[in-house]
């Protein structure tokens, strides 16, 4: 089913869309992630984290952990789905043993909505 129309978020717009933004000022949507996206970076985000995530230990492992799981869904593939893995996650995650962070075993492929239910499931456990 379709979302319904509705009006542009654009002040003064009355142009109806199915997004936040109609094509004219669907612009705006990916500038305002970008200023979203600048903030968080400049003041919220881990500082050690963002940088051993860009190390190239991280890259190389990341990679292997990739061909290891041929790029797919661990999650969903052993729900008997096929889906294409976004980003590779630590089982265990970092701040519950640091000494497993460039450990291959402790690596999974993940696709974005499986990675954030596993990440909800980690911090109800983890805290």
């Amino acid at each position: 089913m379709r979302k319904p129309l509705r009006p542009c978020c654009e002040f003064h717009c009355q142009n109806l869309t199915r997004e936040r933004y109609c094509e004219e000022h669907r612009y705006k949507e990916k500038k305002t992630q970008q200023e979203k996206n600048r903030y968080y970076d400049r003041y919220k985000r881990d500082k050690e984290s963002t940088a051993f995530y860009k190390s190239k230990a991280w890259e190389r492992l990341r990679e292997q952990a990739l061909m290891r799981d041929k790029g797919l869904c661990q999650h969903c593939k052993k729900n008997k789905k096929i889906k294409v893995a976004d980003m590779v996650d630590h089982i265990i995650p970092i701040k519950v043993d640091p000494s497993l962070k460039l450990v291959l075993d402790n690596l999974q492929s993940l696709c974005n909505p499986c990675h954030n239910r596993k990440t909800a499931k980690d911090k109800k456990k983890y805290g």
